[in-house]
């Protein structure tokens, strides 16, 4: 052998002994992965804020007792048990030989710790307190050994437990939200450690080598907040990123038949509606000539009803969207439990809205302001502005304005906006979370409508949604959501139903994603081919 393929040997040798050693566990070591994602979350606090990007981020660094799956169904996480003693008490085995990014065991102090702290949050735009006001008292029976007991029955209790992260009770408590975002405190579990959070930018994150479950393919990841769909799309192509999430609507075919990508598709569970002010006085409403009215129109339910014929959703979801979205009535999808099959979506009659805005006592419309995000949704900018515009001809003059979402939420959570496009993503197998979130009437001590953004409120609503959930039979705790949705949606209007997403996403070739139907963009699902 000549010195020179001795050496072509020898370098060949080394490769594949480093790659045999990358390998050996079953993931490739030492990779760093960058994502593009669509929205730029305000915080990293997992308690701070329900809502979906946020909590998709915290993610990477926490976990909840159960987990969702990537076909929305229960995955035991910290708890590897669950069940009811009676119909008051659930009793949680927990995982042993957790450990948090600190170094401190997980154990039911953990648990009962982070329970109680969403509630002592008192700025949340959207709070946790949703999932825990059942829980009048938390039992310890021994460290890995934890019981909860509700008021009334909670059949929904592992559902909603979902929704609440774990953190380590040495490292979080009487820390702030700044110190989560600043990496002040090492209080999560997950697959990933923080780095660094820089708000508007990126979030960098170090794989966790003690982690407990299945180790992430990636040494580290870092997350870009790429809310500009040209700017993320470019960031894929030229290889700054390797996956992105959202593929711009009218570029999913492109990207399909592009050789370097990969595209993965799947339906998502997240519900478009607009929301419409029910209160007395609404602002940005007004007449035809600009000057506010005296009488809110949007609280006759026959303006809200006029306000839905008015709406295409077919030319919303095969033109505005490129047929990323499935028009929809219904807060949870086809297949749920609790899909409500006599939901139909609104078909398009103006001459019916019309009629209906002439018995409300405005037969030459009047005005308003159609507000939502620019940055969080397929195409939410464009599909405000098409909506506008279809209102627009059916004689309510709508004005639009779009902002980022970070400047949204903060500004509609308080009531300041009045009528807008928001999406909620149903996740836990059942419709209990926009149906109590968004449409019960706001009740901090219940836990319930703390995003009820449109001040509805139904005695008739609240007293079949309450029953629905204490009620143990699965049958009967089904018919009963699916008879709260018919009022709130059928009968009362309260919300205007639009459509289902489709999510998408794109990476590289070599690399997979497993893709999830909360829309979830989550680097532990990930993998090298």
């Amino acid at each position: 052998m000549t010195v020179g393929k001795f050496k072509r040997y020898l370098r060949l040798a080394i490769s594949v002994s480093a790659l045999c050693c990358a390998v050996g566990n079953g993931v490739v070591q030492a990779q760093e992965l960058k994502v593009g994602l669509s929205s730029s979350p305000v915080a990293i606090d997992p308690h701070f804020f329900n809502n979906d990007a946020i909590s998709a981020l915290c993610s990477h660094l926490y976990e909840p007792l159960i987990a969702i799956d990537a076909e929305g169904k229960l995955l035991p996480t910290l708890a590897v048990s669950w069940r009811a003693i009676n119909d008051t008490t659930w009793e949680f085995k927990l995982r042993k030989g957790v450990r948090f990014h600190d170094g401190n065991e997980f154990t039911a102090e953990d648990v009962v710790f982070s329970l109680d702290r969403p509630a002592s949050i008192a700025n949340s735009p959207s709070s946790f307190t949703t999932y825990t006001k059942a829980i009048v008292a938390k039992k310890i029976v021994d460290p890995y050994t934890i019981q909860f007991v509700t008021a009334t029955p909670a059949p929904l209790l592992p559902n909603d437990l979902t929704r609440i992260f774990i953190v380590s009770r040495k490292a979080a408590d009487k820390a702030s939200t700044d110190d989560f975002n600043q990496g002040r405190i090492e209080a999560g579990s997950g697959p990933f450690k923080l780095v660094k959070f820089s708000k508007g930018e990126n979030l960098q994150l170090a794989r966790f080598d003690a982690y407990w479950g299945v180790k992430p393919a990636w040494a580290t990841v870092t997350l870009k907040f790429l809310p500009n769909d040209p700017a993320r799309m470019a960031a894929l192509l030229s290889g700054d990123v390797q996956l992105i999430e959202n593929v711009q609507a009218n570029l999913v075919a492109q990207f399909k038949a592009n050789k370097d990508l990969s595209v993965f598709e799947k339906m998502s569970n997240r519900f478009m509606f607009l929301y419409t002010d029910h209160r007395d006085r609404s602002p940005f409403v007004t007449d035809k000539a600009g000057k506010p009215l005296d009488t809110n129109p949007l609280k006759d339910v026959r303006v809200r009803q006029a306000i839905s014929k008015l709406i295409d959703r077919q030319t919303l979801t095969d033109k505005v969207l490129d047929k990323l979205g499935v028009p929809n009535a219904n807060p949870a999808p086809p297949g749920m439990f609790g899909h409500n099959p006599r939901l139909k979506p609104e078909p398009l009659d103006i001459a019916g809205a019309r009629k209906l805005l002439v018995e409300a006592g405005y037969p030459d419309g009047f005005g308003i302001t159609l507000f939502g995000p620019s940055d969080r949704f397929i195409n939410d900018e464009q599909v405000v502005q098409a909506i506008g515009q279809m209102l627009s001809k059916g004689g309510i003059a709508t004005k639009v304005q779009t902002q980022p979402m970070a400047s949204y939420i903060p500004k509609a959570s308080k009531k300041e906006l009045g009528f807008g496009l928001l999406g909620w993503g149903v996740g836990g197998g059942e419709p209990s979370s926009p149906l109590r979130g968004v449409l019960a009437t706001t009740d901090k001590d219940r836990g319930l409508g703390a995003s009820n953004w449109s001040s509805y409120s139904s005695a008739k609503y609240d007293a079949v949604l309450i029953e629905a959930l204490r009620t143990v039979d699965d049958q009967k705790r089904e018919k009963l959501f699916q008879d709260a949705a018919e009022i709130a949606i059928n009968q009362d209007y309260a919300i205007i139903p639009l459509y289902n997403q489709v999510a998408t996403w794109a990476a590289r070739k070599g690399i997979r994603y497993t893709p999830r139907p909360d829309e979830a963009t989550l680097a532990q699902y990930a993998r090298p081919e």
